[in-house]
């Protein structure tokens, strides 16, 4: 059941987090907190104005790794449910670019695991990057921002 999800256009986080609420029924009365994030593209990165992103991935290898990255999640924290959905291909500013939803009994297992699936997603998940900038001007993002 816990799978992530890529998206090749833009998606809605609040409707995926209701609707893996409504399929958690017999969790239900298990977890007493619910930690969910989501990141949007920015129209702005390194002092330039930003038009567009495209990102890109390799399919398989990108999914596996966001699965074993909510297994990690599972090792490490209480959780009952783990949940990530990403962008891919041409996003623009204020769209979604991902949403990384974590259930579990107690908030600080939560919000613990929810930070470690986004630190994650932004410092290892196998997404490339690159920015068009308002000139028209295209460049590899080669860093991420800090926290």
């Amino acid at each position: 059941m816990d799978n992530p999800a890529l998206f090749d256009h833009p998606f809605d986080p609040w409707s995926l987090v209701a609707a893996w609420e409504r399929a958690l029924p017999g969790d239900a009365g298990r977890h007493g907190a619910s930690a969910v994030f989501t990141g949007t593209m920015r129209d702005f990165n390194e002092g330039d104005d930003v038009a567009r992103m495209t990102l890109e991935h390799y399919p398989g290898m990108t999914e596996n790794y966001l699965r074993r990255i909510m297994d990690e999640a599972r090792e490490h924290w209480p959780v009952q449910a783990c949940y990530i959905a990403h962008r891919v291909g041409e996003i623009r500013p204020g769209e979604t670019i991902m949403l990384a939803a974590v259930w579990s009994a107690h908030r600080r297992e939560a919000f613990a695991a929810c930070r470690y699936l986004v630190e994650e997603l932004k410092h290892r998940a196998p997404f490339w990057k690159k920015e068009t900038l308002a000139d028209g001007t295209a460049r590899w993002v080669t860093r991420n921002t800090p926290g």
